[in-house]
């Protein structure tokens, strides 16, 4: 009991220096980027670098890093939803994702999200990049009613000039740059404070075609479908990155702003900038894999110049995360370049390097330079940490799943935040369990739609096995079998509250 009285008098004393100006906050969510891609943790485990990362090392040398972290899921639509929130990706609609721009979104009209969270506690709010959730659009020709697509056809029966409801600003994001996917799928547009906003003077909307993408050297990840004419995925992260750079420059000092941003970067179809920021990017690297990852690493570069030409580096919270694992792709691994670093599997995947992601989090004064935490931890507990941050208290019901990281962050505390870390792989429907260094995946059976048909898969002591070795796989391995039937019953159990805490 004294030792926690303590503890929260050691927060709050810690909490008072920024009292008066509450801290900034940035966070940036990449696409697609595993450890490996990071040289300051590539480092921690091999002399072999392909590709440095000066502006995230930097981020990495001046705060925290956690070497035990991981995205809700092994695939971005259902980790979005989770960080977004706070709440594991199993408690949306949807849980294994993936939904499509013109479909509903999992985000429930009451729900707490990072932007309301941080519009409660006075912030100026502003979301940058892919969505990745379902928006409303209205049909065409029919301005009354909210068309719902089936993703199984082209479609062209939508009215994409903007955003008719579920997008950033319904969800607590005063300003907003938004691309609904990214720059995977449809539709092929860029969103302004929730309007289409023409990429050129004359843009109209029109059919991106596959056609005209091979024109500019891009092979669609997706459909083709509607968007501006002038689309041009190579243009994109630049787009992104300057507005964003632009909101830095223009924001009020005297009151603190949070950017949630999700950059475009590293997901296919990969098609580099030319330079960016007076640095060649494409054709920089032996892939164009790798040239994004460049670009991501230029993004932060300018981010974090901006916010010191402002004299607002000091006074910001940056955290920096993945939606997923890193991309297995030949070219990279081919250079020596090891997206996952050391861990099996990648994106999509229920092994390590499916959801074990770089988190990172830099607040200069706050933090202990070069600071390293192996507590597990999850993205989703972003929202937690920042309700902290801004001495919020969460409501009943909201956030069920984020842990408060800020204790870990400011050097007071090293115990573990979750009794067991819950993540889940993408397509083939596993479920993950890790509890003190032993991880169970479950599989699902995938034309069972309630989820209630699961057996173990494979079982791991990630404390002698971190490589997960096929031949290691302990799930048939009499001497474990309590272990299995132990991690298993934890898990159904968890799953067992589900119906009541649905959202």
């Amino acid at each position: 009991m004294k030792k926690n009285i303590l503890l929260a008098l050691s927060l709050a004393l810690a909490l008072s220096a920024t009292a008066q100006k509450k801290p900034n906050v940035i966070v940036v969510l990449a696409d697609d980027i595993g450890t490996g891609d990071l040289s300051y943790y590539r480092k921690l485990h091999s002399d072999k670098i392909i590709l440095e990362t000066p502006a995230l090392d930097q981020l990495a040398r001046e705060g925290m890093i956690f070497t035990d972290a991981h995205a809700p899921a092994a695939l971005c639509a259902p980790s979005r939803y989770a960080i977004m929130t706070g709440n594991n990706c199993y408690r949306s609609y949807a849980p294994w994702g993936v939904w499509g721009s013109y479909q509903p979104s999992p985000i429930k009209p009451d729900q707490l999200t990072l932007g309301k969270l941080m519009k409660n506690a006075g912030y100026s709010t502003a979301f940058f990049g892919k969505w990745g959730f379902g928006s409303d659009f209205y049909e065409k020709d029919n301005p009354n009613k909210i068309y719902q697509g089936s993703r199984q056809k082209i479609e062209m029966d939508v009215d994409i000039r903007q955003i008719a409801g579920n997008g950033p600003k319904q969800n607590g994001f005063d300003y907003s740059l938004m691309f609904p996917s990214g720059i995977q799928n449809v539709p092929y547009a860029v969103y302004e404070n929730e309007k289409w906003m023409p990429l050129e003077s004359n843009s109209k909307i029109g059919f991106i075609s596959q056609e005209n993408m091979t024109k500019i050297g891009v092979t669609l990840d997706k459909e083709e479908g509607l968007g501006d004419t002038a689309w041009d995925p190579h243009n994109m992260g630049p787009l992104l990155v300057n507005k964003a750079v632009n909101f830095i420059e223009k924001t009020d000092k005297k009151s603190p702003f949070f950017m949630y941003y999700c950059s475009l970067a590293v997901h296919l179809p990969h098609s580099p900038s030319k330079e960016l920021n007076g640095k060649k990017i494409a054709g920089s690297t032996p892939s164009a894999h790798m040239d994004m990852i460049k670009e991501l690493d230029v993004q932060i570069e300018m981010l974090i110049a901006a916010l010191k030409k402002k004299g607002e580096y000091d006074n910001t919270i940056f955290i920096f995360t993945s939606d997923n694992g890193g991309l297995q792709i030949k070219e990279t691994g081919q250079s020596g370049h090891k997206s996952s670093d050391i861990y099996r599997g990648g994106k999509n995947q229920p092994y390590e390097g499916g959801h074990r992601v770089p988190f990172i989090v830099s607040w200069p004064g706050q933090i202990k330079a070069e600071s390293i935490s192996d507590t597990p931890i999850v993205g989703l507990d972003i929202l937690g940490t920042l309700a902290a941050v801004t001495n919020q208290k969460i409501p009943e019901g909201q956030a069920i799943d984020s842990a408060n990281l800020l204790p870990i962050l400011l050097g007071k505390s090293k115990s573990p935040v979750h009794p067991y870390i819950i993540s889940q792989s993408g397509t083939s429907k596993e479920a993950i369990i890790t509890q003190d260094g032993w991880k169970l995946i479950i599989a699902f059976d995938k034309k069972d739609k309630s989820d209630q048909i699961r057996k173990p898969f494979a079982l791991y002591n990630l404390n002698d096995n971190l490589e997960e070795k096929e031949n290691e796989n302990l799930i048939d391995n009499p001497k474990y079998q309590s272990k299995v039937a132990s991690l298993f019953e934890t898990y159904n159990q968890i799953r067992a509250t589900e119906k009541a805490t649905k959202l």
